[in-house]
């Protein structure tokens, strides 16, 4: 069973989750830690090391298909070196993380074997914001009370809520059900993810879902609440870009099922004006194919 954690930025939570990681793998209920780091300038990658994860630079891996397009190339990416017949993705920037998040994940892949595809949920109060490095990650649910240290309890994951569930409740309501489709914390069989295409950016989870759906049902797929999530959040001006893109994987996953007209013939490149810049935005996701139909396992570096 392999533990996987793309991470950015992230020298201030790594250290603690890998230890916690490293303690699961003492006692022989995972085999592998591997960090994925994106060339980070705050030492993650030492930190990591330190607390006993193996490290790859993102950078390294596949070099063959050009930069690395985010946190979804980052993951495709990692299935040519991580060992496990189990795998098992978690956020690197948790704060507060606790074994019980891969324990909760990897059970029902070891306990049913009908189960392919894990899914977390979770509450996520909605407490500090970060800078523009960070991720939006995965949502809670709930309530508006606040918590003791004012936190607003379960308003996190506003793209979640207010993008994601809506269009999937719209266009693909057989998912409506999924708590939480953005969240990072993911686990499935190697099969089942070497079988499917991975959105390089912002997209990678709400295509994953989507595509498993398609390929296995919602008979192999489970979702388990991990309580709760804490970790830095993007403030509401970073939002749109994530939005634009989940609505965009989406959009293309229609296309694909002939229920929707080509979408990026109708939109193409577009400019919008944002805090008074003019941007240039191409809404098109970039996609890594099956992992299977390239027969690149282990010649990664």
């Amino acid at each position: 069973m392999s533990v996987c954690l793309p991470a950015r930025e992230c020298a201030g939570t790594v250290g603690e989750i890998v230890g916690a990681l490293v303690g699961l793998r003492d006692v022989g209920a995972i085999d592998e830690i591997v960090v994925v780091d994106a060339a980070s300038a705050d030492g993650t990658a030492a930190v990591a090391e330190r607390a006993g994860a193996t490290v790859y630079q993102e950078a390294e891996l596949l070099p063959a298909y050009g930069r690395v397009l985010g946190k979804g190339d980052a993951m495709w990416r990692a299935l040519s070196v991580l060992g496990g017949e189990l795998v098992c993705f978690v956020d690197a920037d948790t704060e507060g993380f606790s074994a019980h998040f891969v324990t909760g994940l990897l059970g029902p892949l070891v306990c049913e074997r009908e189960v392919s595809f894990v899914k977390a949920f979770y509450r996520r109060p909605l407490g500090e914001q970060r800078g523009p490095s960070g991720g939006e990650g995965a949502s809670g649910v709930g309530g508006a009370s606040s918590g003791a240290d004012g936190a607003s309890d379960g308003e996190g994951g506003r793209v979640n809520q207010l993008t994601a569930r809506p269009a999937l409740a719209l266009f693909y309501p057989e998912l409506a059900g999924v708590r939480q489709p953005l969240a990072g914390e993911v686990a499935a069989r190697r099969e089942l993810l070497e079988s499917v295409p991975f959105v390089t950016g912002y997209g990678v989870e709400i295509g994953m879902l989507i595509d498993v759906w398609h390929k296995v049902g919602l008979e192999a797929m489970a979702q388990v609440d991990l309580e709760e999530h804490r970790h830095g959040h993007q403030p509401l001006s970073a939002l749109a870009p994530m939005a634009q893109t989940v609505l965009a994987t989406i959009a293309s996953r229609l296309e694909d099922d002939d229920s929707l007209e080509p979408w990026t013939e109708r939109f193409g490149l577009y400019e919008e004006v944002e805090w008074g810049r003019l941007q240039e935005l191409d809404p098109t996701p970039t996609v890594r194919p099956p992992l299977e139909i390239l027969d690149l396992r282990g010649t990664a570096r």
